[in-house]
C-alpha cells in the first residue's frame, strides 16, 4: 500500500477511534436518575458515576499524552481501548454500585484517546493535511457528544442502562479492530526516547484530583466547609509543587515552559473557560428539556426524546470543522479562537434570554455545536504550531485537561446555583435556571472579550 493511501485509510481510522470513545464518556448524564433507581442509591451517590469517571480522565489524560510523545503510539492506543473496553464490560454487568463505580473508572480513559490520535496524525500523515486531521480530531468531542446523547436517550427509554454499556462495548470493539488495521505497525522510530517523569505524574494526579473532587462535592460539603477548604488547599499545594519541579527537570511530564508561547496560553485559557461555559448550556438545556411542565419553564420531554436535544450540538460542530478546514487556508487560526468563541456567546445569550420553547433551546445547541467546532478546531493546530513534535501529545493532552477542569467547574457552578434556587418540589426555579444560564453567557463573553483585546494588542505590535 503506498503512503497516501495508508495516510487516507489512517484519518479516517483516528477519528473513529475518538468519536467512539468520546461517546463511550457521554454515556452519564441522562443515565444518573436510572443508575439512582437500579442500584438503589441516592441520586446525589449516583452522581458519582460522572465525577469518578471525570476523575480518572483528568489524571490519566496527561499520562497519555506524555506516552504518546514516545515510540509506542499505536499500542498506547489499542492498550487504552483495551482497558475502556474492560470498563465497559464491568460497568453493563456490575453487581452493585461500588463495581460499576470501577467501571466507569477504567472508562475516565476514553478523555486521553484525542491527543493519542492527534499524535498519531501529526507523525504519520502528510505535512499538507496534517492541520485539517487535527482539527477534525478535535472536534470529535462534541460530535461525540451530540450523538452519545441521543443514543443514551434512546436506550434508556426503551431498555435499561446496562444495554447502553454493551453498547458501549461495541463501539469500542470496533474501534480496536480499525486501529489495529489501519494505524502503522512497530515502534515509531523518529520518537525521542524520554524518561517517564514519575513524579510529574504523582503531582500533577494528586492535585487535579483533589481539585475535581473538591469543585465536584463543594456544593454537598459546602463551599465555606473545612472539607472543602482543606481539598482546595491541599490540590493546591500538590500543584505548584509539580510546577516547581516541572520547570527544573529536564523531561518533564508536561514541558511548562511552552507556556512561554503566546499561542499555547491562549488556546489553553479559551479552552478552560469555554468548558466550563459548554456544560453549564448542556446541562442545563437537558433540565429545562426534562423538567415537568409545572416548573413553567419544562418541556416534559421523556428521556427517550430529551437525548436528542444535544443531536444538533453534534450537527453544528461537524458543520464548522468542515467550514475550518476551509477558512484555515484563507485566515490566521488566532482569528477562529474569538470567532467561535463570539457564536458560543450568541448562543449563551440565546439560552439565557430565550428557553422557554424547545426551538429555542435546538437553536441554542447547534449555535454553541458551531462555536465549539470553530474553537476546538483551532487549540491543538495552534499548539502544534507553537511546540515541538516531540512534546505535542503531552502539551495537547494538557489542553484536554484544562477543558475538563473547566467542564469540572461549569458543572459545580450551575449544581450550586440550582441547589440555592430550589422550589418546594425539589426541581430548580426558573429564576436559578436563568441564573445559571447567565453565567454560563457571561463566562463565553469574557472569554470572547479577552480573545478580541489579545487580537487588537498583537495588530498593534505587528503594525508599531
Amino acid at each position: 500500500m503506498t503512503d497516501s493511501a495508508a495516510s487516507s485509510r489512517l484519518v479516517p481510522a483516528l477519528i473513529y477511534a475518538a468519536l467512539s470513545t468520546s461517546i463511550v464518556s457521554s454515556l452519564g448524564m441522562l443515565l444518573v436518575p436510572a443508575i439512582s433507581r437500579e442500584m438503589d442509591v441516592s441520586v446525589s451517590t449516583a452522581q458519582w458515576m460522572l465525577t469518578v469517571n471525570l476523575l480518572f480522565g483528568a489524571i490519566s489524560t496527561p499520562i497519555m499524552g506524555r506516552l504518546s510523545d514516545g515510540p509506542h503510539k499505536k499500542l498506547l492506543l489499542l492498550l487504552s481501548l483495551a482497558v475502556i473496553l474492560v470498563g465497559s464490560v464491568v460497568a453493563a454487568l456490575a453487581p452493585n454500585f461500588t463495581v460499576f463505580l470501577i467501571g466507569r473508572a477504567l472508562q475516565g480513559l476514553s478523555y486521553g484517546i484525542v491527543p493519542v490520535t492527534i499524535a498519531l496524525a501529526r507523525r504519520y500523515v502528510a505535512a499538507d493535511k496534517v492541520q485539517p486531521s487535527i482539527s477534525s480530531l478535535s472536534v470529535t468531542v462534541a460530535t461525540g457528544l451530540g450523538i452519545g446523547y441521543p443514543l443514551t436517550g434512546v436506550i434508556a427509554g426503551l431498555t435499561d442502562f446496562r444495554i447502553a454499556f454493551w453498547f458501549a462495548v461495541l463501539f469500542v470493539v470496533s474501534a480496536i479492530v480499525v486501529v489495529f488495521v489501519a494505524v502503522p505497525a512497530g515502534p515509531d522510530e523518529q520518537a525521542a526516547r524520554l524518561p517517564f517523569d514519575y513524579y510529574g505524574a504523582t503531582l500533577l494526579g494528586l492535585g487535579l484530583g483533589g481539585l475535581l473532587i473538591s469543585v465536584s462535592e463543594a456544593p454537598t460539603w459546602g463551599w465555606a466547609s473545612p472539607w472543602t477548604m482543606g481539598s482546595f488547599a491541599l490540590s493546591a499545594l500538590f500543584l505548584v509543587l509539580w510546577v516547581r519541579t516541572g520547570l527544573l527537570l529536564r523531561d518533564p511530564l508536561i514541558n511548562l515552559r511552552v507556556f512561554r508561547h503566546g499561542e499555547v496560553l491562549l488556546a489553553n485559557a479559551t479552552g478552560t473557560g469555554l468548558g466550563a461555559a459548554m456544560y453549564i448550556g448542556l446541562s442545563i438545556s437537558s433540565l429545562v428539556a426534562q423538567a415537568p411542565l409545572s416548573t413553567e419553564y419544562g418541556m416534559a420531554l421523556p428521556v427517550f426524546w430529551a437525548g436528542f436535544v444535544m443531536l444538533p450540538l453534534s450537527v453544528g460542530s461537524f458543520a464548522a470543522n468542515r467550514l475550518v478546514r476551509w477558512l484555515s487556508r484563507r485566515i490566521k487560526l488566532t482569528t477562529l479562537l474569538p470567532i467561535g468563541a463570539g457564536i458560543m456567546t450568541g448562543a449563551g445569550m440565546l439560552l439565557w434570554f430565550a428557553h422557554d420553547e424547545l426551538w429555542e433551546i435546538l437553536l441554542g445547541m447547534v449555535t454553541f455545536g458551531v462555536g465549539m467546532g470553530a474553537s476546538y478546531a483551532a487549540m491543538p493546530a495552534l499548539i502544534a504550531r507553537s511546540v515541538a513534535r516531540a512534546e505535542l501529545g503531552s502539551s495537547v493532552s494538557f489542553n484536554q485537561v484544562l477543558r475538563s477542569v473547566g467542564a469540572s467547574f461549569g458543572t459545580a457552578v450551575s449544581g450550586a446555583v440550582l441547589a440555592a434556587n430550589m422550589a418546594p418540589d425539589l426541581h430548580a426555579t426558573g429564576v436559578g435556571i436563568r441564573t445559571t444560564f447567565a453565567i454560563g453567557a457571561l463566562i463565553c463573553m469574557a472569554v470572547f472579550v479577552a480573545l478580541l483585546v489579545h487580537a487588537f494588542a498583537s495588530r498593534r505590535r505587528v503594525t508599531g
